[in-house]
């Protein structure tokens, strides 16, 4: 007698896939220090050693935002999809590695709208 397939089945191993290429992905998190000695050196001078605190307050408050954004907007600058001369001479060199890692580290510093409970 040959079995039935069971389609609830196909749908398990499917989502069992995704969720295994999503947790792959996260594997290789970002690293907060290496963010942190790049931010040190690359972009403390503009948006203060905090991230909250920029020398002109034409610059972004960058502590406390979303890394996904943060590594967004540096992939923009580098790229040119997104226009600052001074952002897009920082952003060239970077690996995309150096984006995620500053990106987790502006992430996980208190914002300039942080409540304290």
């Amino acid at each position: 007698m040959m079995r039935q397939r069971n389609p609830a089945m196909g749908m398990k191993k499917s989502m069992l896939a995704a969720i295994a290429a999503v947790l792959a992905g996260t594997a290789c998190a970002a690293d907060i220090e290496a963010g942190r000695k790049i931010g040190e050196t690359q972009c403390a001078a503009c948006h203060g050693k905090d991230g909250k605190s920029p020398i002109d307050p034409s610059y972004p408050k960058i502590a406390g935002q979303y890394p996904d954004y943060l590594a967004k907007a540096l992939l923009d600058y580098q790229t040119g999809a997104r226009k600052n001369p001074i952002m897009g001479g920082i952003a060239k060199p970077l690996s995309k590695k150096d984006m995620q890692d500053l990106a987790a580290y502006y992430g996980s510093l208190p914002g300039p709208l942080t409540h304290r409970k």
